[in-house]
């Protein structure tokens, strides 16, 4: 198997951050869409915070919402897949780092990720 070349995985990297881009702006769309159609929803009343639901809070209600098409919670995956897909792009370039045999850049790559894991986590409860 051939290591790939620089431009490969620069070719990869780009191609990820587009997918996901475009996918958690589908998500995004799709949910306001569904929010305006929804006989259900009230006009926003900006006076005051609301925190919003606890469904809203954790990745297995976004999903278990977005499963039922609720729009909140299609509009929060999508929001989850444009978090994600900066996540995604470091774990790209760790595999082709690896498959380069750059382990300089390996090891980098992989502070980085702890870096953004631990940004993402510290606030979970």
């Amino acid at each position: 198997m051939n290591r790939p070349t620089d431009h490969d995985l620069d070719l990869s990297v780009a191609a990820m951050l587009r997918i996901g881009v475009t996918l958690a702006a589908v998500f995004v769309f799709a949910g306001g869409v569904l929010s305006l159609r929804d006989p259900r929803s009230t006009p926003a009343d900006y006076t005051h915070f609301h925190a919003g639901s606890e469904a809203l809070r954790s990745v297995s209600g976004i999903f278990h919402g977005a499963i039922h098409l609720d729009p909140q919670s299609i509009i929060q995956l999508g929001l989850v897949f444009l978090i994600a897909t900066p996540v995604a792009r470091v774990v790209l370039c760790i595999i082709g780092f690896a498959r380069q045999r750059s382990m300089l850049y390996v090891a980098i790559s992989s502070i980085v990720l702890a870096i953004l894991i631990f940004s993402l986590t510290r606030n979970l409860r």
